[in-house]
């Protein structure tokens, strides 16, 4: 079925999971162990997975902000929920006068493709990385869903994400057959999420600025902004984005989210690629997800952590390998001259410590190169 440019069909279900692995772990964090509402959480979410795929018409990812979210997650006892509510209102209020300045067009201008190479080639494998990582103590359940989902992916008319998700449930509940009774406790009631804003103090807004939201700008800059409308554009060249638009809906979605009691939400390159490795190619893929994020945030708000258990880490860490195997392999830098090599390579390096600093670096190395400065 294709409607408004987007189409709803089994690859797109099945594409429309493969953000899963960047989207649970930080999601289960903020509810379990900063104590969000996972209804406000939810709804903000699946309202803007909504709207992403219906305006951009590709799989545009939302995904939460890691810096914010590892800072939040890591230190509950200092970082309070409305710290991070006010650090989804600087974030939105700052790529709003970002973009509508035209301020993000100029940066995007003196950004070299060898930087953006080098950023998104970071990315994918930093994902690659992470995803190891969150295979670690469960290797055989990992080694199992790798090798299946090669194959599987050999085969295009095979929703491999379908079928890696169903394994994944399925060793969940054998592990845990009580499982199967709480999914039949579950609660079924209609929730709608509370105005946060008010719930902001002065004391909250000097963390959620100072410590949250300027540490992320940088990784918001390269990969939710210049990396993704680069993925975009190179993946689907006739359904183009531009910087502008994007740091604009940055702006808008966190505003938005914010007041629904939701968490710094962004985009994202290498959510973009897990999207499109196991099938997605329209906007239809976010629509479907978004429908079902906001179903459960709605209706299933208090048995989420329930739900969440049906996955297994290790299954997460496949899902975000394979995204980063997608995105590191997609990079084009076979026509790039030496000097540019080095940009890209530079940038690579010190984005897989921090990504400000890699974008600064290869900026500087870039632009030291085409002034005759230093020579490879």
């Amino acid at each position: 079925m294709r409607i408004g440019g987007n189409t709803y069909d089994l690859r797109e279900l099945a594409g429309a999971f493969g953000d899963l692995g960047t989207l649970i772990p930080f999601v289960i964090g903020y509810i379990t162990i900063n104590k969000m509402d996972p209804v406000g959480v939810l709804v903000a979410f699946g309202v803007f997975k909504i709207f992403a795929g219906l305006y951009f018409k590709t799989p545009v990812p939302i995904q939460p902000m890691k810096a914010i979210g590892t800072a939040a997650i890591t230190h509950p006892g200092t970082i309070a929920q409305g710290s991070i509510w006010a650090s989804g209102l600087f974030t939105g209020i700052f790529w709003l006068v970002m973009g509508f300045t035209g301020a993000i067009t100029w940066v995007a201008k003196i950004t070299s493709r060898p930087i953006v190479h080098g950023l998104v080639l970071s990315l994918g494998l930093g994902f690659i990385l992470e995803g190891v990582r969150m295979m670690q103590g469960d290797w055989l359940l990992a080694v199992i869903a790798v090798a299946g989902t090669f194959v599987l992916l050999s085969y295009e008319r095979v929703p491999a994400m379908l079928v890696l998700l169903g394994f994944g449930v399925a060793v969940e509940v054998i592990r845990g057959p009580s499982l199967l009774g709480e999914l039949g406790r579950m609660s079924f009631r209609l929730r709608l999420p509370e105005f946060a804003l008010t719930k902001i103090g002065w004391e909250n807004l000097a963390t959620g600025v100072l410590v949250l939201g300027l540490p992320q700008v940088a990784l918001t800059l390269g990969n939710a902004i210049i990396a993704t409308v680069e993925e975009n554009n190179s993946l689907f060249s006739d359904r183009p984005i531009t910087v502008r638009t994007v740091a604009i809906d940055h702006g808008v979605m966190n505003l938005v989210g914010t007041s629904l009691g939701g968490v710094p939400m962004c985009h994202g390159a290498g959510g973009m690629a897990g999207h499109v490795r196991f099938g997605a190619r329209t906007g239809g893929a976010l629509v479907i997800l978004g429908a079902l994020v906001l179903f459960v945030g709605l209706f299933l708000g208090d048995s989420v952590g329930t739900l969440l258990r049906l996955f297994p880490r290790s299954l997460l860490g496949v899902i975000l390998l394979f995204g980063g195997l997608e995105l590191a392999a997609g990079v084009k830098a076979n026509n790039l001259q030496k000097e540019d090599r080095y940009v890209m390579l530079l940038t690579t390096g010190v984005s897989l410590w921090n990504m400000g600093a890699g974008y600064v670096s290869g900026l500087i190395l870039w632009h030291a190169f085409q002034r005759g400065w230093l020579k490879a």
